[in-house]
Order: C-alpha cells, then structure tokens, then sequence
C-alpha cells in the first residue's frame, strides 16, 4: 500500500499526530493564507481556498481563526507573508520524502529541516531527486465507519475521480489534479457524505518496502518529527509497510 496511505495510519497510531490543537490550527492556517493570497480571498472563485475553510471548519477551528487567515492572505491584515516550498530527501531503508511547507524565513526552515533529516538517520536530497516518484493528484480523505462505499464509489467517479481506495477506517478518493478535485468534492457534499479532508497531494509511483522493526521505527521518528515541525504543512513518502509491524510501531 501506497505511503501515504500508510502515513495517514501512523497518525492513527501515535494518538494523533495532528490533533495537537494549537499546531494543528497553525497549519490550518497557513494554509488558508496561502490560499488566499494566490488566488484571492473570495472561496467562490478559490477552489484551495473552499477547501481549506472546510477542512478548518471540520476541525472546529473558530469562524475569526479563518477570517483572519483570509485577511492576512489578501494583505488587509499585518502579519507573516509565507512562501511554499518543497523539500526532497531520503530516510531510512532509502525511504523517497516529500515535504511540503509554508514558512516566513526560507534558509532557516532548509537548516532545521536538513538537521531534521540528519539526526533521524536520513538526508536531504537536492531538487528534483525524488519528486520523479511521485504523481501531483487530488486527494479526497473520508472516515469509513458508517459511510456507504458504493455511494462513495458511485458519486466520486461519476464526478470524474479516478480512483477510490478503501483502507480500514479510511477511504481514499484519487482525483486528477485540476479542478475535477473540487468537483468531486461538491458531488460528495451533494450526495451528503462528510469529507475530512480534500486537497491537492503527491501520491508515490515506486514503493520502497520496510519489513526490518529498526529501520521502521527510525522511518516513523523521522516522518514524526518532521510533521511535528513548525513550518511543516504535509510529509509524503513512498514506504510500504506491512499492517501488523505497524500496529507493533504503535
């Protein structure tokens, strides 16, 4: 199974990486701005924009968090003007990582990440070294339990998604990335069923198994600690771990 499939568990696993509230609303934000400021600050013509007020609003971030966001996005309010950047490198048991990150301060987030990498037995990679292995894809994330897969099924692709992929608790919808990821997601609405997260991700092509209990603990410790960083807004990577070691990294 795909990385981030696989990654999207391991949150599960370590009590929830992302429900740190503070940072999670902090992310969150980031986001909105950045949304904001590329394709302006009205949600009916911002497509990223729609999504990342939905995403925030799913997680019960406050109404003023967002318009603040917004506001700071457009330049109507002071406040950090943040750069998307992307950084390339391999972990353990040669592991492909994509991080993706919105930061204020572009050669202080490249040191600590770099360190990152480093004291987590892994390195940083140069530009274009490992995004070779990864597709640019709409990602549509569900909560399974109680939900209907055919109705899923049935509404996402007749919407133009290309793939649905069930994982446990977690269903997966793949979208090509243009504006069919923001069709799917109203036809989903439409048909009511509740989306947790959507948006625009790097889905791995090559898998790169981890079968070895050291080499996956230290592959967790570094993802770990670089979505725990401050800047960072999402990590990808392309291992393919078994369920049970897994449950055991738990």
């Amino acid at each position: 199974m795909a990385g981030h499939s696989r990654w999207a568990k391991v949150k599960h696993y370590k009590g929830g990486i992302d429900q740190k509230r503070g940072k999670l609303f902090s992310k969150l934000s980031k986001e909105i701005s950045v949304a904001s400021k590329m394709g302006g600050g009205d949600p009916n013509f911002n497509p990223r924009l729609r999504q990342a007020i939905a995403t925030a609003r799913g997680e019960s971030m406050p109404v003023d968090n967002i318009e603040r966001a917004i506001k700071r996005g457009t330049g109507e309010l002071d406040g950090a003007a943040y750069e998307e950047m992307t950084y390339e490198g391999y972990g353990p048991a040669g592991v492909a990582i994509l991080v993706e990150a919105a930061t204020d301060n572009k050669n202080r987030s490249a040191a600590e990440i770099r360190l990152i990498f480093h004291d987590n037995h892994g390195h940083l990679a140069g530009s274009g070294s490992v995004a070779w292995m990864f597709h640019r894809k709409g990602l549509i994330t569900l909560d399974a339990p109680g939900l209907s897969e055919d109705d899923i099924m049935l509404a996402a692709l007749d919407a133009g998604a290309e793939d649905v992929r069930s994982h446990e608790d977690i269903i997966e919808i793949i979208t090509p990335p243009n504006n069919t990821l923001d069709a799917v997601s109203k036809a989903l609405e439409k048909a009511k069923i509740p989306i947790a997260s959507a948006k625009l991700s790097y889905i791995p092509g090559n898998l790169s198994p981890v079968t070895d209990p050291v080499l996956a603990e230290q592959v967790l410790a570094l993802l770990e600690a670089l979505d725990d960083h401050d800047d960072v807004q999402t990590v990808h990577a392309n291992f393919d771990m078994a369920p049970d070691l897994l449950a055991r990294m738990g």
